[in-house]
């Protein structure tokens, strides 16, 4: 007979779209958290079937996971922070309780996923997953065959050198990079260091899903075949790892 999966509590907690996993962990401290009818202590796992209750309120039951397509347009703030004018969670309104994996930064533009499940987050951002993420970019003057070459080998940024990458000059100002990274504002530190300033940047694909026909503000659900492929992809990626460079921001771009 199979052992039934163990999940920590804060993540369980959290995966009912009850609270978030560090508010969650407060109320576990606050000793208001019980599961079949005890005081659950901190770091406790638990199974589906455990009664669990915090203050006295049980829990739902895990709602259907969720993978929203978004086109994030240029001004929308990549936080759950609803008190910040402009977040895309009121951006969005979608009925449930979702969060972005990963950021665009308020300038840029393109697609971003948002979910309700934790577990997929880490796997599709860490660099040593090589996951691609495909952008087109403009710049403020002509673009050179150097700058393509020096774009495409590596940039000095951030006390390190950024990973190679495929870049393909599409007009004279344009070009479309395609990174496995996300340092904080990528793209732009590697333009910047090579004296351009990026004047519009979009995201347009990430791994197999494409922004597509969808507008600034626009929304989807990813289709069975897109996460059958997703499934795929992240089958052999890690959520952790133990060297300093294994966590990417995402955070430019």
């Amino acid at each position: 007979m199979t052992d039934p999966t163990q999940y920590r509590l804060n993540k369980y907690i959290s995966d009912t779209g009850f609270c978030s996993r560090r508010q969650a962990d407060k109320y576990i401290e606050q000793g208001v958290v019980t599961v079949n009818g005890e005081v659950a202590p901190v770091g406790l796992k638990v199974v589906d079937g455990d009664d669990v209750k915090i203050a006295g309120k049980a829990l739902q039951q895990k709602p259907d996971r969720i993978y929203l397509a978004y086109h994030k347009p240029v001004g929308i703030i990549c936080t759950t922070e609803r008190h910040i004018k402009g977040n895309i969670i009121d951006a969005i309104g979608y009925p449930q309780r979702i969060f972005p994996i990963g950021r665009l930064d308020k300038p840029s533009e393109g697609l971003i996923f948002l979910t309700n499940d934790g577990d997929i987050v880490n796997k599709v951002l860490r660099a040593g997953n090589a996951h691609e993420k495909e952008y087109s970019v403009t710049v403020n003057k002509p673009i050179t065959a150097n700058f393509i070459s020096k774009m495409a080998n590596g940039v000095p940024i951030l006390d390190t050198v950024t990973l190679p990458c495929t870049v393909t000059q599409v007009s004279k100002n344009t070009f479309k990079i395609i990174l496995t990274q996300g340092l904080n504002r990528q793209i732009r530190r590697m333009a910047e260091y090579l004296g351009y300033e990026v004047i519009k940047l979009k995201r347009t694909r990430i791994m197999h899903v494409r922004l597509a026909e969808l507008r600034p503000g626009q929304w989807r659900l990813l289709d069975k075949f897109e996460l059958s492929q997703m499934e795929q992809l992240l089958q052999h990626s890690n959520k952790t790892a133990n060297d300093c460079n294994a966590i990417e921001q995402d955070d430019e771009e």
